[in-house]
């Protein structure tokens, strides 16, 4: 039972007037009017209405990556007393102001996105033991029995999508643009390099990390500048693994002369088909990790109040290969399935 509110609820404008601190806010919807940020927000303290908040890590809502598949998973939630709005983060030292701007309001659920808000959102959990908050991309202890962890096996996705690579390659070069060196970027980067070489002892497979920063899973221009050089080194299949900065290299490869020929690439989190039009003429697949239905599930049970603390273990696989069905040979597509099936039920091992 929520507690009875002592206070008014805080005013639109104060709201924005505070965000601006930290970080830019938007989509503030309620009873499923889909009005926008600048509705008058609802009183989170009442028991008429949940409010679910969503953090991002450093970058935008729209990233066309892992912030925006788990924001669609909060908008997948709205409906008749929900109210849900987002913050972006533009520093990492504003994760902690960030987070209160919700735990102030007396949000009910909070979302936070990426590995390096763990222990931010550790700490804001336990100094709001009421409020359930969901951490995507983090491993989460139990000893906080109201923060969830949504976790993915990165790696599992990342051996098929090698694994595909492997099997297409012409140069036996291909190449993987991540961003920042955590651990869910490299589970990807270990999964992407063992399937390239089950599928294909003799590949070579380049990886480089962005360096640390605000912008490590922003930096479009650096990721493209990477994807250039693994191109001119021979390799024909890029796999840009890295938020925005992957989508940079994305970006590169399907301007490049051949590309949808004899030069791939590969998205990654969710289905980029669908985010980054762009990459149509190069994107074969993407190694999906099944987020947004992840964060809706958690959030489900956070409303329903069966949410439990620790892990919540997420799904993963390759998404459609639309334009390029047709072009990849039936025996290709055989051999991948296999896999992502060897995958599934344990027969296929990945380190």
């Amino acid at each position: 039972m929520k507690a009875k509110p002592f206070l008014v609820a805080v005013p639109a404008a104060l709201a924005l007037a505070l965000a601006g601190c930290g970080g830019s806010t938007g989509n503030n919807t309620d009873t499923g009017s889909g009005t926008n940020a600048s509705s008058a927000p609802k009183d989170c303290s009442s028991e008429d209405v949940f409010c679910i908040g969503l953090v991002t890590d450093t970058g935008s809502v729209d990233d066309k990556s892992f912030n925006q598949a788990a924001w669609e998973g909060v908008k997948a939630m709205e409906g008749d007393g929900i109210q849900t709005k987002y913050i972006e983060t533009k520093d990492a030292k504003d994760y902690a102001s960030n987070l209160k701007q919700f735990t102030d309001q007396k949000y009910d659920a909070i979302v936070t996105v990426g590995f390096l808000m763990t222990e931010a959102t550790r700490t804001a959990a336990a100094a709001n033991t009421t409020t359930k908050f969901i951490g995507v991309d983090q491993f989460q202890e139990s000893d906080v029995a109201n923060v969830t962890g949504l976790v993915f096996p990165e790696a599992n996705a990342g051996y098929a999508a090698g694994y595909l690579a492997g099997l297409l390659t012409k140069t036996n070069k291909i190449g993987v643009v991540l961003g920042q060196e955590i651990p869910p970027t490299q589970n990807y980067a270990k999964g992407y390099e063992q399937g390239s070489k089950a599928a294909n002892p003799k590949i070579s497979v380049a990886k480089v990390y962005h360096p640390a920063g605000d912008n490590a899973f922003s930096d479009s221009p650096w990721g493209a500048g990477e994807a250039k050089k693994m191109l001119a080194q021979g390799a024909d299949i890029i796999f840009g693994a890295g938020g925005g900065t992957g989508n940079g290299a994305l970006g590169e490869v399907a301007k490049s002369k051949g590309a949808g020929e004899s030069l791939y690439c590969i998205g990654v989190d969710l289905d980029q088909w669908d985010t980054v039009p762009e990459a149509h003429p190069c994107l074969v697949t993407s190694a999906e990790k099944k987020l947004t239905d992840g964060t809706t599930t958690l959030l489900k049970q956070a409303k329903d109040g069966s949410i439990k603390g620790g892990n919540f273990n997420g799904k993963t696989g390759l998404a459609a290969y639309h334009d390029f069905d047709s072009k990849i040979p039936a025996e290709v597509k055989t051999k991948v399935a296999d896999v992502v099936k060897g995958i599934e039920d344990g027969s296929v091992k990945v380190a």
